[in-house]
Parts: structure tokens; sequence; C-alpha cells
């Protein structure tokens, strides 16, 4: 087991890693346009879960887990070449919704602000009348 301080190290090098091949190594057109958002490293540095999203939304989500699936072996192997481990994690990819969900949050309280200010302005109209 690691110290939980190199547990996030080894995570962070990794997504460091991952997000520089996709932006210039990874050729496959089901990857272009994703972002590593985040990555966890388990206690026994046996499997790293590599949290990915895009800006088209989970509409790709299938397509783009394929194709990152397709490129694990080579991803993993161009990490083994970066990264000074004595064994390294296998690669598990998953969607990340929390984008999408902060999107969708920022929409609902953009509508509660406009309700309340057309509520505000209702009120002060009916007080004038």
């Amino acid at each position: 087991m690691v110290a939980k301080i190199r547990q996030q190290r080894i995570a962070e090098r990794i997504r460091e890693e991952v997000s520089e091949m996709l932006l210039g190594q990874l050729t496959d057109p089901r990857v272009a346009g994703i972002t590593v958002t985040d990555v966890t490293v388990d206690r026994e540095l046996a499997y790293a879960t590599i949290f990915v999203s895009s800006f088209d939304g989970s509409d790709r989500k299938e397509d783009i887990l394929d194709g990152l699936e397709s490129a694990r072996g080579f991803i993993r192997y161009q990490l083994t070449r970066r990264i000074d481990l004595r064994s390294f994690p296998q690669l598990r990819f998953k969607w990340d919704f929390t984008p999408e969900r902060a999107e969708r949050m920022d929409k609902l309280m953009d509508a509660l602000a406009l309700e309340e200010k057309q509520n505000q302005e209702s009120k002060s109209k009916d007080v004038s009348s």
C-alpha cells in the first residue's frame, strides 16, 4: 500500500500525461475533443480510473469510451515509459457526468434568478399601482 500523498501524486501525473497524449499522440477520431477530468488510483496501485468528459456532452459517450478502450494498451505502454513505477496500474475509463450536471445546475440557477427578478418586478408594479 502507498501513502495517500503518493497516491494523489501518481494520479495527478497520470492525468497530466494522458491529457498530453490526447492532444498529440492519439489520432483516433473517436477520442477527439475529450478532456481528462480526474484520475483516481487505488491504494494498492492495481487500478487507475481515468474520468473523461467531452464538450459534446454524453451524446458521444459510448463512442469515446470504445475509442479509449481500444487505445488502452497503447496509453498504458506510453505511461509506463513516462512514469517510473515498479508495477503500473491497469487502466479503467469512466464517463464523468459532472460537467453536464454543473451546466444543468447553472441553467436551473439562472431560471430561478430570472423568476425571482420577475416576481420582484411584478411586486413593485403592484405596490406602485
